[in-house]
């Protein structure tokens, strides 16, 4: 009986031995007079920084890299934005780099044992190689340059076709700035402002509770999990490919809730990719993009499309921005740049709050406290904190090597973009560096405090205001992508490497460590990301309106450089008071979710989530609210399990669904073509269809008999007039053969029985 009562619980989850061990380590520390993480690894030594860093990692972490740039990748040309991986990149570099050492540790030529401070090392480095997949802008700013998307626009003369040689350059002398800019604070913000860095917490948090007899466990099981959803996804996404021969074929066009509804982009189109999304992202964002989509185009395009002819020209083509489209894609603009602004400025506002709070009520004068200045621990702070500091203080980065390194790469980057970007000039590039590290301070700080990284917001902020600088007659449009383009990764870089000092202040993982950790993952993505983008770029079409991958923020960048340099005289008629009106609503709605008791703002919809259908369609929010109410379901049937299981899940779909990708982009590349073309018709279209083909037969059999009956003549001559004229299947066309007169007979003889 107990013995079954025990395996049940296991089943579902838990397990009392477990959890009588996780209890007796927690009395154990109850008895210390707290309760203490480091207690539980104070028996084990802290390697050293050079240690942290080992080739098993990189290696490691160079594989997820590949594996995580496919994912983003896909992600950034279809819906735009990107789920924490943070916690997937976690528990793969522990699963990988524990079997392996495991492996050694048999085999008895195991020289290191695979430590936290370690996995911490794989999780920065992998992060930081795939957040260049996003904040490098193959999805927008970049993809907006090309020639693809200029001709969706008002201005088609403005490109830069995509080239794996600048691409490469470009963010290479772009993406280091960021690291560089915010180093010699980072004492400030991790110990005497404390900011939690949310992110960053529960990535530490998860990597410390992998070392744990229970944490080891429940990671094996995990694993497993993922790994088989992982198969599941591969295999399903391969599967889709054969039956994609042709426009418009395959499972991704299949119209689940009916054709009506299709031609709105509201369909379940079979991707265990959104499943898995929808399974980690909040559910409100779910909500938010049904919400978005019954606002456009269940109330808002049908009435609009009623005053074709009167606000626009009649007979535009879909791509057409004078047209119904730039009513799409201008109120989503509208949406997000209000939404974003007001999140700007309540970040700012908090920013400036904390930071007078902290000078207020600390002992913080005229000289704020450096890492080379640092004050001593105070003796009432709990144990693991005196643990934490004193190895965070350790190994110092010196103010000078990082004041150093951030000139030393913007004179490089200064000298070398102009011959990337000949619009671009050379004062441009020194105004953005002059405010760039003050603005990456504001990003940093707002994202401990919210764990909100605005990096879009200030890209948009320099699309608006370089780009207008230039002006549309001087390359505005490319001269405002590329000032996005420098901006978004030194802002997005220096939020990231603050959130991974947190991560290492948790973990006891050096500083040092994390800085080359995120050096080295920021060099790979500089590498892998081009190449996985072009990949994409050659073997599909992006950026095409309705197509599997397109790349709705890179016309949305682009026309936002457009409306910079060129003002608002080429949006169609009224479409700038929607805007205006889109523009207050997005304000309003985040006044009225922050205003409001929590009970009730979780509720609220959010405006930048609601935007993306304006433009987009829903296609991939009937998925992701499909993994959002399995992730519920199963929390009511059982909640352990869920909260145990339900990333681990999330992750295999997004993994396998995104790898992919792989085998069908070098399929594309090497000329081999799906086999099979599946396409789905209404029955009216399909009677028209079939009375074409009949018609088309019909008149292909008439022409035939008047050969054929051309042909006997001349058979008739060699054969004899009374030849037999008879129907062979196996016959090359016509499918007739002639049986001269002397043969006649017995040829007659034979088919008197058929």
């Amino acid at each position: 009986m107990n013995k079954n009562g025990r395996e049940d619980k296991v089943e579902n989850g838990y397990d009392p031995e477990e959890d009588r061990n996780h209890n007796h380590d927690n009395r154990k520390l109850k008895d210390l007079g707290e309760l203490s993480v480091e207690r539980l690894f104070e028996d084990q030594e802290v390697p050293s920084w050079r240690k942290q860093l080992t080739v098993r990692a990189f290696l490691v972490s160079f594989v997820l890299s590949i594996l995580f740039c496919f994912i983003v990748m896909k992600l950034s040309l279809t819906t735009g934005f990107l789920p924490s991986l943070s916690v997937p990149a976690g528990l793969l570099g522990f699963f990988f780099v524990n079997t392996w050492t495991k492996l050694l540790g048999k085999s008895g030529l195991l020289k290191q044992p695979f430590t936290r401070q370690e996995n911490t090392v794989i999780q920065t480095c992998v992060v930081a190689s795939s957040g260049i997949a996003f904040n490098g802008g193959f999805g927008s700013y970049l993809f907006g340059m090309s020639e693809d998307i200029a001709k969706q626009s008002s201005n088609t003369h403005d490109f830069k076709n995509p080239s794996l040689v600048w691409m490469i350059g470009f963010l290479f002398v772009v993406s280091f700035l960021g690291l560089f800019s915010v180093v010699p604070l980072r004492k400030i913000m991790v110990l005497d402002f404390k900011l939690t860095y949310p992110s960053g917490t529960a990535t530490a948090l998860l990597i410390n509770s992998f070392e744990t007899r229970r944490g080891a466990k429940l990671v094996k099981k995990q694993v497993r999990e993922l790994g088989k959803f992982f198969t599941f996804s591969f295999l399903w996404g391969f599967f889709q490919w054969f039956y994609t021969a042709g426009h418009d074929c395959g499972f991704f066009n299949f119209p689940s809730l009916g054709l009506k509804a299709y031609k709105c982009n509201f369909d379940f189109n079979f991707s265990a990719t959104y499943v898995g999304v929808g399974m980690i992202c909040p559910r409100i964002i779910n909500i938010s993009l049904l919400v978005g989509w019954i606002l456009s185009c269940g109330l808002m395009w049908p009435l609009i499309e009623k005053r074709e002819g009167d606000w626009y020209p009649a007979n535009l083509l879909d791509t057409d921005l004078r047209g119904l489209l730039g009513y799409k894609v201008f109120t989503a603009i509208a949406m997000i740049l209000g939404d974003g602004l007001y999140n700007f400025l309540k970040v700012l506002g908090r920013t400036i709050i904390g930071l007078s709070h902290q000078f207020k009520y600390k002992d913080v004068s005229s000289d704020l406290p450096t890492e080379d200045h640092s004050s001593q621990v105070s003796s009432k702070v709990s144990y693991d904190d005196k643990r934490r500091t004193q190895l965070f203080l350790k190994d110092q980065i010196p103010s000078w090597f990082a004041i150093g390194g951030y000139v030393a790469i913007a004179a490089i980057s200064t000298a070398i973009l102009p011959h990337i970007f000949h619009q671009l000039k050379l004062y441009y590039i020194l105004v953005i560096y002059i405010f760039a590290p003050a603005l990456a301070f504001c990003n940093a700080y707002g994202c401990g405090l919210t764990d909100w990284s605005l990096q879009s917001m200030y890209g948009k902020l320099a699309i608006f205001t370089i780009g207008a600088w230039a002006g549309a007659s001087h390359g505005g449009v490319l001269v405002g992508l590329a000032a996005c383009g420098v901006m978004m990764n030194i802002v997005s870089t220096a939020s990231d490497l603050m959130q991974d000092f947190k991560t290492g202040y948790l973990t006891l993982a050096s500083p040092r460590s994390m800085f080359v950790s995120q050096v080295i993952g920021t060099a790979m993505g500089c590498v892998i990301s081009p190449f996985v983008f072009l990949l994409f770029y050659k073997a599909f079409d992006l950026g095409v309106p309705g197509s599997q991958y397109p790349a709705p923020y890179a016309l949305m960048y682009r026309n936002m450089a457009l409306l910079g340099v060129e003002g608002f005289s080429s949006l169609p008629e009224n479409c700038l008071r929607l805007c205006y009106g889109f523009f207050a609503a997005a304000v309003l709605i985040n006044l009225i979710r922050d205003s409001v008791d929590k009970r009730w703002a979780r509720f609220i919809p959010l405006p930048m989530a609601m935007a993306i259908p304006f433009y987009l369609g829903s296609y991939f929010a009937i998925d992701m609210c499909i993994g959002s109410l399995i992730l519920f379901v199963w929390e009511k049937i059982n909640k352990a399990k869920a909260d145990a299981f339900g990333p681990a899940i999330a992750s295999g779909l997004i993994c396998g669904d995104g790898i992919s990708t792989l085998p069908a982009s070098i399929l594309a590349l090497a000329g081999v073509k799906p086999p099979i073309c599946i396409k789905f018709l209404s029955r009216g279209t399909n009677a028209r269809v079939d009375n074409f083909f009949k018609g088309k037969i019909i008149s292909w059999i008439q022409r035939m008999m008047i050969i054929a009956n051309e042909e006997d003549i001349e058979y008739k001559k060699v054969y004899g007039e009374k030849s037999l004229r008879v129907f062979e299947p196996h016959c090359n066309f016509p499918g007739l053969i002639y049986i001269p007169e002397k043969d006649y007979g017995i040829s007659k003889q034979s088919m008197n029985g058929d």
